[in-house]
């Protein structure tokens, strides 16, 4: 099985909000992800200015660590 680290996406229409999941290869953009392993909102707070991202390292260390590939998005 060929696992990706990719975004899903969710939330309103102009307002997304991205997932940075562990996902089969072949699965939809949205599917079912094998775990989820942060957070990324493009869209800028406006009293930070600064847009968000979380992510659990340790987490994202191993996936890379057992051979997942990241998108070029990711």
């Amino acid at each position: 099985m060929a696992v990706r680290i990719r975004f899903a996406r969710h939330g309103l229409r102009n307002r997304p909000m991205f997932h940075i999941v562990a996902m089969n290869a072949r699965s939809k953009r949205d599917g079912k992800p094998l775990e989820k392993l942060g957070t990324y909102n493009p869209h800028p707070n406006m009293e930070e200015k600064a847009k968000h991202i979380t992510l659990d390292f340790a987490r994202t260390k191993y996936w890379l660590g057992v051979g997942a590939q990241p998108t070029d998005g990711v």
